[in-house]
């Protein structure tokens, strides 16, 4: 299949809010030729990073929108400009490979279409594009109610945020500390040619100075590493974990930090990882698996603690909470595309009931590290503050990282370019048992 026609299917899907990339790309993927692979996912991922500014252009190129049947050929559309403003590819390469991609999608009319427009904006898009610098929308890439919420809560920093939102990540390394240490890793790097430096705030951190498949580094296959941002990576050390523990991890799937938090405590009595779907539990199993590590995996509700909770109290509890995600939208970002304004209440009611949910299962002098992906206060810092105050016996620790920005309740990463992801943490104790 043509890799246009390919990521021009899965951007679809996106497009009309039946999927996100993660879950529509991986099958067109398989239709494609090996070595067109990357081309198609860097098609899909690149539209979807600059989709709010290519599809403000799109609308000034067009007469009339799209219809909602014709988001196949909007994506065409989204691709071919991605192609002429952000790719290498030959103009006349990128025009005629993407209008002719109409046929396989039984859209003969939409050649047309496609070759007048694709041509306008070969010849006017970046003096169209130069007039729009003037919307934020434009300028950053970011649809205009995160633009605006981001302005709002970092007045300072959302124009770095979302220039970082926009880079390419970096491909970061969490070395299993059962093998080697960091040090002793970096040094196999080395000697296998491989530029690296270690984090700045996790101690089992590597960034690698160019992304490459994992699977060729040291050790990969046994279980020596694994690929984990830093900031993900800073939660197992938050929990200070100590032999004989049983430690919960809550919404877990893919297990990376189910993973490390097995590797940084090998004497923890039970690891019970909880996760909505079996299916993400799949992936979850297969990376313990790799490491040569075990958890109880168990598909609920972790609000439904009845369903699964043995009544035997937890001394840590790992709260990575469903959020937004615009912390990492650098690595999916569909977010762009996918997520809207009024989902983010929704999500911090939510993020409230697990809390409540999961407060009860923990002991009295336990801890509990909540976490998000999200860069919003409302998701964050505001969730755990309304908690605080409606649960007498919590209490907010300390957390052990200079990492981030100290907030109100905990402490917030921006996403970095070249560091790590937008995240947030909070710790809190348990000082007394709830008053039924």
């Amino acid at each position: 299949m043509n890799p246009r026609l390919a990521a021009a299917r899965a951007l679809a899907a996106v497009l009309s809010g039946k999927a996100s990339l993660n879950s529509s790309l991986p099958a067109q993927l398989d239709k494609v030729e090996d070595r067109d692979r990357g081309l198609t996912q860097d098609l899909a991922f690149g539209t979807a990073r600059w989709q709010p500014r290519l599809g403000l252009l799109a609308a000034q190129l067009l007469q009339k929108p799209f219809k909602a049947a014709d988001a196949d050929v909007q994506a065409l559309l989204l691709i071919g400009l991605y192609q002429l403003f952000y790719t290498r590819i030959p103009a006349h390469a990128a025009i005629g490979e993407t209008v002719g991609c109409a046929d396989k999608l039984k859209k003969p009319w939409a050649k047309g279409l496609l070759n007048a427009v694709l041509r306008r904006a070969q010849r006017d898009g970046e003096a169209m594009l130069a007039d729009m610098e003037r919307d934020p929308v434009v300028r950053t890439a970011h649809p205009r109610w995160l633009q605006k919420a981001l302005k709002a809560f970092w007045p300072d920093q959302w124009e770095a945020i979302c220039a970082a939102n926009n880079a390419h990540p970096p491909m970061i390394l969490r070395v299993n500390r059962r093998h080697h240490s960091r040090d002793g890793y970096l040094k196999l790097l080395a000697d296998a040619g491989v530029q690296a430096q270690a984090c700045a705030h996790s101690r089992d951190g590597i960034v690698l100075a160019e992304p490459r498949d994992v699977r060729g580094l040291p050790g990969f296959a046994e279980g020596w590493i694994s690929v984990q941002d830093e900031a993900a990576q800073l939660a197992a050390n938050l929990l200070e974990l100590a032999p004989g523990q049983r430690v919960l991890d809550a919404c877990c799937a893919p297990g990376g930090k189910t993973c490390h938090v097995l590797e940084a405590e090998a004497g923890l009595s039970h690891v019970v990882a909880i996760d909505l779907e079996a299916k993400r539990l799949v992936r979850v199993r297969e990376n313990l698996d790799r490491l040569r590590l075990d958890a109880e995996l168990v598909a609920c509700d972790a609000r439904d603690t009845a369903s699964w909770w043995d009544g035997k109290p937890f001394q840590r509890i790992l709260l990575d909470a469903p959020c937004s995600a615009t912390g990492v939208i650098r690595r999916h970002p569909d977010i762009k595309l996918t997520r809207q304004a009024e989902d983010i209440a929704p999500l911090a009611a939510l993020q409230g009931e697990l809390l409540d949910a999961l407060w009860p299962t923990l002991e009295v002098g336990g801890m509990l590290l909540y976490a998000t992906c999200s860069s919003l206060p409302t998701e964050n810092t505001e969730v755990i503050g309304a908690f605080l105050a409606r649960t007498p016996g919590a209490r907010e620790l300390d957390l052990a990282t200079e990492a981030g920005l100290r907030q109100t309740h905990g402490r917030q990463l921006l996403a970095q370019e070249g560091g790590h992801d937008g995240f947030y943490y909070a710790k809190l104790i348990k000082i007394a048992a709830s008053r039924g």
